[in-house]
């Protein structure tokens, strides 16, 4: 019986067998695939890295070449800054280098972006390059140089070695300590040196001092985490702080050090409050209080209503609508900040409605903590009859104002504000008020025409 079974059963077994071997053997393929792949893209990756770092050291060369006073030499030469910096980065994004510590070279390469964008903006027949900015640039013509020659040292170990990059991820996920790995040893000297750099003068605008420039900005004295609970009662409305959670946060990093506020719901769900403060000065930077919401019973207009009602209650005064979302019922409304009859758009906050009850369970006020400075809004030189004729003849012009927004420079500038139509879409132009000259547009979109139409009201 045993010997007939087995006659009839070893068939069954061995197609059993071979269909796992043949399993076994596509997945193995298919995984080497996918590694293969994972790799060819880390090496082109980052032979494109080395290349665009090369490009970018001649390109510098090339720009300090010409007299700074060839506005368009120069200004393409930054352009081209621009584009390789950046180019760089994006190489930089597509390696595993996410365990690596290398963020000072990627600060260096952002810092250097930014200036170089900033610089190649700018109207040079008025603001010729100072000794200070080219000096900055021979600066980063020369760090270029030697970043360039620390990664075609690593380039070459990987040519001559066949080294892999699914090593390289394999050993940085690894929580053993690397020793011996060229690619992490090369990138890792590369970033020791550049932060070894002495500190350049990327003026106003970098990245390094715009984070500074926020906290110095914050206004108010250095809070605990008792204070902090008072604030949020307040806010709430609510007299008993013994259920509120505190956390602290940013450690030692100065711009990011603020308090997280936690609020249990009295029905112990989903939907506890949530708030973040600056530690410096206690400034309400975030609310929220989630849950859903299944219908709307209400319009947009009503719900700004009550959100510029809120934000008075608040004490944030002087506040305009300016435009509005709707989705998932509720609406996301924008607020800015309004004085001397100019819409200060750099000082802005955003507030979500529910649209079934219109409560507010949102706000978002970075940039109008942000955004307090002191500003000394004159008059415009040029009237808006002047400014219009900058407009397309062909548009036709539903509302007039003055604002203050942000250029290409990152400085505030007055501007002539237009809101007008043409080819059946509504668009927003800002015209400076100093010099005429197109600031920006923008497009605004159908749902947000309402906003844009009554802005002022």
């Amino acid at each position: 019986m045993y010997k007939r079974l087995s006659i009839v059963m070893f068939p069954f077994l061995l197609v059993a067998l071979i269909g796992a071997s043949v399993w076994g053997y596509l997945e193995h393929q298919e995984k080497n695939t996918i590694l293969i792949k994972a790799e060819n893209q880390y090496q082109r990756a980052f032979h494109d890295l080395s290349f665009h770092m090369d490009k970018l050291h001649t390109e510098l060369g090339n720009t300090l070449a010409v007299n700074s006073t060839a506005e368009p030499s120069y200004r393409k030469g930054l352009v081209n800054v621009w584009r390789l910096t950046s180019q760089a980065q994006s190489d930089i994004t597509q390696l595993p280098l996410t365990l690596l510590p290398f963020n000072k070279t990627e600060d260096f390469l952002a810092n250097m972006a930014n200036y170089s964008y900033r610089m190649s903006v700018r109207d040079m027949t008025k603001q010729p390059l100072t000794e200070t900015e080219i000096k900055t640039l021979s600066s980063l013509y020369d760090h270029s140089a030697e970043i360039t020659k620390e990664i075609r040292g690593v380039q070459d170990k990987v040519m001559t070695n066949n080294l892999r990059w699914m090593d390289v991820e394999m050993a940085l996920a690894s929580e053993n300590e690397v020793h011996d790995n060229a690619i992490i040893d090369g990138f890792s000297i590369v970033d020791k040196k550049v932060g070894a750099y002495e500190e350049l003068n990327w003026g106003p605008g970098s990245m390094g001092m715009l984070s500074q420039k926020k906290i110095s900005m914050l206004s108010g004295n250095e809070m605990t985490a008792d204070q902090i609970k008072q604030k949020a009662a307040q806010f709430l409305g609510q007299a008993d702080t013994a259920n509120m959670q505190v956390v602290e946060n940013g450690g030692n990093s100065p711009e990011n050090q603020s308090f997280s506020v936690v609020v249990p719901s009295g029905t112990g769900g989903a939907d506890s409050a949530q708030m973040d403060y600056t530690k410096k000065g206690g400034h309400l930077i975030y609310f929220m209080k989630p849950r859903d919401v299944k219908e709307s019973k209400f319009d947009l207009r009503q719900a700004r209503d009550i959100a510029n009602e809120f934000l008075d209650q608040h004490e944030y005064k002087d506040m305009s609508a300016v435009s509005y979302d709707q989705y998932q019922n509720i609406a996301n409304i924008i607020f800015a900040k309004r004085e001397k009859d100019v819409t200060i758009y750099p000082q802005q906050i955003s507030v979500k409605v529910a649209l079934d009850t219109l409560e507010v369970i949102g706000l978002q006020a970075t940039d109008y903590i942000y955004g307090q400075v002191q500003r000394n809004i004159g008059q415009p030189k040029i009237t808006a009859a002047e400014a219009r004729k900058q407009l397309s003849p062909n548009m036709k012009v539903t509302g007039e104002s003055l604002a203050i927004i942000k250029n290409d420079l990152d400085e505030e500038v007055l501007c002539h504000e237009f809101i007008g139509k043409m080819n059946n879409n509504l668009y927003r132009v800002y015209i400076n008020a100093d010099l005429g000259m197109e600031e920006k547009i923008e497009t605004i979109r159908p749902d947000q025409a309402q906003a844009a139409a009554n802005k002022t009201t």
